[in-house]
């Protein structure tokens, strides 16, 4: 992080300095006690607990000083405390890490790259990190720090010699994606698709268009929209752009991918056309055919920053799956895992279910599919758990696992759409499933492990790895 002064952070949030030098350079900010440095600003948010109850702990560790919401009970012990450290009054300290986040990206002369969609977004968001860092000091969003609190703590992490920033931008309401675009000022967007994921909060798709156009909206006139030329919903989404439109597709798109073919363990390879005469053939180490779809919306990305068309075939052929995200392992008894674990809606199911069919076993070996709920999908959540139960037994799966309540209706579906009953199984939770699979899984199986992440399907993985 750049250092930023006292009087900054007391201006950008419209705080009252009530103790500490104005001038004083605050070299990081930290919202959790444990990992703070020195020379720190602490801010205590107020979640499960109250991150007030913590400032003692961070001024103990080397925090310069701290925020302190207006109205606590513990202002006046609390500013007691701080002894030559700062202490700065808020209003509310989520909203005023935003406001400094804000405050700090629009001193950076860095690109901004706004990733959203609903399926995807975190795959493309890594790749992204992982193409433009052959040419740009990158810094992207970490693990799933996709919201409010999240997305301004990837904005401080930037420095001096940052080039590009890549936010990954999750939302489960309206409104929401246009308040991190604020935040963060993007001056590139990628949408990846839409779908039905949060259909529970959000109701039909054309709202979830809606919710994720707010990032095109956001965009100033000298941006660049990337939206997938292939997705329905594109031509609505882009009625919101004052940016450059540029698409991305297989069937259509200004950036082309066209003879796709998959390799024995699902990886995929296309040949990329960035529309310049020069193309080359693609070979993504990630498995999933829907994987070219982030790796094209990666190209025109890449592309308006620049970046050949061999740099980007060089930087993608290089990127590799992050864990829990289509992470393959491969055991001593050649049991092939295939770790999706992290998250599931119906699109993300289907695709990750059809990368499991293009993958070869080996002899005697079985295609092994444990799935487990897709939660926050409302009213169409029986009737989707039933369409991925008819494509289970459409590709004739050997073995289905159905993992949680909303599952069984996925299994149900199965059976009734033409799969062996003795072939589908049904547990209440993951780590009924983990047991049960110790004693089903033979060497030479091929087996996908996918759910939402409520569900904690990782410990199905971790039990098939140790044992097998």
């Amino acid at each position: 992080m750049v250092p930023l002064t006292v009087d900054e952070i007391a201006d950008s949030t419209e705080g009252i300095l009530l103790s500490g030098s104005a001038g004083f350079k605050v070299l990081g900010i930290s919202i959790d006690s444990r990992t703070i440095k020195s020379g720190d600003l602490f801010i205590p948010l107020r979640g499960e607990t109250d991150g007030h109850q913590y400032i003692f702990d961070a001024l103990r560790k080397g925090a310069a000083g701290f925020l302190v919401e207006k109205g606590s009970y513990q202002k006046e012990r609390l500013v007691g405390l701080a002894g030559s450290q700062f202490v700065i009054e808020v209003n509310d300290c989520l909203k005023a890490l935003q406001d400094i986040a804000a405050y700090y990206r629009s001193k950076l002369p860095i690109k901004v790259i706004g990733v959203t969609g609903s399926t995807g977004k975190t795959t493309t968001k890594d790749m992204l990190n992982c193409v433009l860092a052959h040419k740009f000091r990158v810094v992207s969003t970490d693990k799933n720090f996709n919201n409010e609190i999240g997305v301004p703590l990837t904005i401080l992490r930037t420095d001096a010699e940052t080039q590009v920033l890549v936010v990954e931008m999750g939302m489960r309401g309206q409104g929401q994606i246009k308040e991190l675009a604020q935040i963060a000022k993007p001056n590139i967007g990628v949408v990846t698709n839409i779908g039905q994921a949060h259909m529970e909060l959000l109701g039909s798709e054309e709202m979830i268009a809606r919710a994720k156009a707010e990032l095109i909206e956001s965009l100033p006139e000298d941006g660049v929209a990337v939206l997938n030329g292939d997705d329905l919903w594109t031509p609505d989404i882009t009625q919101y752009a004052c940016a450059k439109t540029v698409t991305y597709g297989i069937a259509s798109g200004d950036i082309r991918g066209s003879e796709l073919d998959v390799d024995e363990l699902g990886r995929a390879s296309f040949r990329l056309d960035i529309g310049k005469g020069t193309d080359y053939i693609v070979r993504l180490a990630v498995p999933g055919r829907h994987n070219v779809y982030n790796a094209l919306a990666v190209a025109a990305v890449a592309t308006e920053l620049g970046l050949s068309v061999d740099e980007i075939r060089i930087g993608l052929s290089g990127c590799r799956s992050t864990s829990m995200r289509m992470e393959v392992f491969t055991t001593a008894d050649n049991v092939l895992i295939l770790n999706d674990a992290y998250n599931a809606n119906p699109s993300s199911m289907q695709a990750a279910l059809l990368t499991l069919m293009d993958i070869s076993t080996q002899p005697q070996g079985r295609h092994v599919a444990v799935l487990g709920d897709m939660l926050e999908l409302g009213p169409v959540s029986n009737e989707a758990h039933k369409e991925i139960g008819e494509l289970v037994a459409s590709l004739r799966i050997n073995i289905l696992v159905a993992v949680g309540i909303e599952s069984q209706a996925m299994a149900d579906s199965a059976i009734k759409n033409g799969m062996n009953a003795k072939a589908v199984v049904t547990c209440p939770d993951a780590a009924t499933a983990a047991q049960l699979l110790k004693q089903l899984i033979m060497p030479g199986d091929a087996v996908l492990v996918k759910a939402s992440r409520g569900v904690g399907l990782e410990v199905v993985v971790r039990a098939l790895v140790k044992i097998v």
